[in-house]
Formats: structure tokens, C-alpha cells, sequence
């Protein structure tokens, strides 16, 4: 017993022992200079996750050589969901008519209104039913930069052929801030870069351009602002698309523009690859004018979701906030459509009037 009593007083002395500071290492600890863990500075610690196998892959020459790009509509069915369908006609129509790519999940495809796991889906249904036969640009471009990575690693490695990248909206950045978000994506393939600052609310501006441009992965620039702006990129031998349908015929053909990225070729890739690839013609431009003059009279999907509907191409569902055109304003598209000609516009149905109640109006899908 007394040797048990003597074990437990020198095991709790040791234990004290143990637990008092040792006051010469908590001087040391206390004059010494703090340092950060190692991974938290180190710049680049997350590796990108990309693939250097160039078997099938597009290099960024490919992607600067594209005159025609459509910005393609996204149909539903009437519970919501994609209408892969009609989808694949409306692709099959603008590859048919000379389009040379296609931006999935755009501002026009409705990518704001999907959840990532749709937009990283309708881009690898694009790529393996066209992707031979078309390029194919992911909209995966976010106001978050972790966001833009993660969707951009997951774009590439569903095959898309290039990224389209916004500027961050509503929670804008400084301009070192936007040099820092491209940066973050352009080392994983190709990139178009689209500047509109009428929906995000801060141009980017030529210097951060002219700065991001070392990266080699920047394909080229979706450019709103105006001509005088694509101007000075090619002047400068930097790849500029007009972002502006009523602009692209003199971007093109008077301001050194490669090409359009186009919402008008939705309903017109015919006449659109006319007017990219045939030389100027001030003529055609003149005559396809009124009809991208109603396609804007709203804000962007509202009027080419109303034509598309009318033609008989897509189903009349629209996800909200977006509404049809009112009835005056579809009654007029029908007006145009015989004036421009049938046989140009995509589809083979007549175009038709469509009252308020043939709509479907989805908030929740």
C-alpha cells in the first residue's frame, strides 16, 4: 500500500511538473517572430487541374480563326428542363448554315438561370454530338473567381474547345482585381475574354487587356463597348469579336474585327455568315437592321425567345424573369420575317402570332 501511495505522489508531480511553463522557452516563444504556415503563402498553391494531351485538343490559333459565332439558344420543355431536342436542331441549323462555333450557356443560352451542374451538362452534350463539327466555347465565367476555376477545370475536361470569361459583376473589383481573376483562369485553355459593361456595370478597360494579353491562352476579346474600341485592339493585333450585331458588319469590314458573336444568327445564320464572310455589303446590313432593332427592343433573351417561339423551332417556355414580347411586338416580327423572307430564317414552320395564353412562364423548374 505505501508503495502504491508513494507511486501516485510522484506520478502527480510528475504531471505538474509536465504542465508548469517552462519559463525560458515561453521567452523564447514570446520574442520570436510569428510566421505563417507555409501553403498559406505560397502563391499557385492550388495546382491548375488541366491536361497537356493534345490529341482532339483546340489550340488558341484555332479559336482567334472563327469569323461567325452564334450565342445559341437554350429551349425547355414545359417542366423546365432542357429540351435537348430541339437543341440539337437548332445546333445542327447554324453548323448547316456555316456558323463556325457556338457559346453554350451564355447570356443568351440563359447560363445566369442554370445551375452549374445543368451548364457543365449542356456543354459535354454539346461537345460529344458536335464537337467534331463545331467549336465549342463554354460560358464558365462567374462573378467569383473560385467559381470561374472550378467551371472552367470542369469545362475543359468535358471537352469544350475554349472558355468565355466576364469581367466580376454587381460585387465589382478594382482593375488589379480583374488582372488577378482572368489570370486565375487563362492558364487552363484558350479564353475569350467579353467585355459588356452595359450588364456588368464596369468596363474593362485597354490597359488590363493589354495586360492579360501576355497570357498565350487569350484567344481574343467579345468586345460591346463600340468600334472605335475595336479599333484600337487590332490595331494592336489583339483579337477583337463585336459583341453588337448592329455594329459587326463595319467592325468587321472597317475596324479589323475577326468576326461577330452573334445572337441574330439564331434566327438568320445565313444571311449572318453573309454578311461576316462576303465582303461589305452595306445592302444586306440595311436590310437585316430592323430585325436587330426588334431583337433589342428588350433586354436579351426576351425578344430572340419570342421569335424563335413564333418560328416554331423552340416550345413557348420561358424561364423567368423572362416574359414574352407584347402582343404588338409579335405581331411585328411576323411583319418582318415576310419581309426579310421565310427561307432565311431557321426552321421550316410558318411563322405565327402567338397569344399571351400559348406561353408557360416557369419560376420554379
Amino acid at each position: 500500500m505505501a508503495t502504491l501511495q508513494s507511486y501516485s505522489v510522484c506520478l502527480r508531480e510528475s504531471t505538474l511538473q509536465s504542465l508548469r511553463p517552462n519559463c525560458s522557452d515561453y521567452q523564447k516563444r514570446r520574442n520570436a517572430k510569428l510566421r505563417s504556415p507555409q501553403a498559406a503563402v505560397m502563391p499557385n498553391f492550388h495546382l491548375p487541374m488541366r491536361s497537356f494531351e493534345v490529341k482532339n485538343r483546340t489550340s488558341v490559333e484555332d479559336i482567334k480563326s472563327l469569323r461567325l459565332i452564334t450565342a445559341i439558344k437554350t429551349p425547355y420543355l414545359p417542366d423546365g428542363r432542357f429540351d435537348l431536342e430541339a437543341y440539337d436542331e437548332l445546333v445542327n441549323m447554324q453548323i448547316e448554315n456555316g456558323a463556325e462555333g457556338v457559346i453554350v450557356g451564355g447570356t443568351t443560352g440563359e447560363g445566369q438561370l442554370m445551375s452549374w451542374d445543368e451548364h457543365i451538362m449542356l456543354i459535354a452534350h454539346t461537345v460529344n454530338c458536335f464537337g467534331g463539327l463545331i467549336k465549342v466555347i463554354g460560358n464558365t465565367g462567374s462573378n467569383s473567381t473560385r467559381e470561374a476555376i472550378h467551371a472552367t477545370e470542369q469545362g475543359f475536361a468535358a471537352g469544350m474547345h475554349a472558355a468565355l470569361h466576364i469581367n466580376p459583376y454587381y460585387g465589382k473589383t478594382s482593375l488589379d482585381g480583374l488582372v488577378s481573376h482572368f489570370n486565375s483562369v487563362l492558364p487552363m485553355g484558350p479564353a475569350i475574354i467579353y467585355n459588356v459593361p452595359s450588364r456588368t456595370g464596369q468596363d474593362i478597360p485597354p490597359p488590363v487587356i493589354h495586360t492579360v494579353a501576355q497570357s498565350l491562352n487569350l484567344a481574343g476579346i467579345k468586345e460591346c463597348v463600340g468600334n472605335d474600341r475595336i479599333q484600337e485592339y487590332t490595331n494592336n493585333r489583339i483579337v477583337v469579336w463585336s459583341g453588337n450585331d448592329d455594329q459587326c458588319h463595319d467592325a468587321r469590314w472597317l475596324h479589323g474585327a475577326t468576326g461577330v458573336i452573334s445572337v441574330a444568327s439564331n434566327l438568320i445564320p445565313g444571311l449572318m455568315r453573309e454578311l461576316i464572310f462576303g465582303g461589305m455589303n452595306p445592302s444586306l446590313n440595311s436590310k437585316v437592321m430592323p430585325l436587330i432593332e426588334w431583337l433589342f427592343y428588350e433586354p436579351n433573351p426576351v425578344g430572340l425567345n419570342t421569335a424563335l417561339a413564333q418560328l416554331g423551332v423552340v416550345r413557348p417556355v420561358f424561364r423567368l424573369p423572362y416574359v414574352p414580347l407584347p402582343l404588338a411586338k409579335r405581331v411585328e416580327f411576323v411583319n418582318l420575317v415576310k419581309e426579310i423572307g421565310r427561307e432565311n430564317f431557321v426552321g421550316k414552320k410558318d411563322v405565327q402570332v402567338l397569344n399571351d395564353d400559348a406561353f408557360i412562364l416557369l419560376g420554379r423548374y
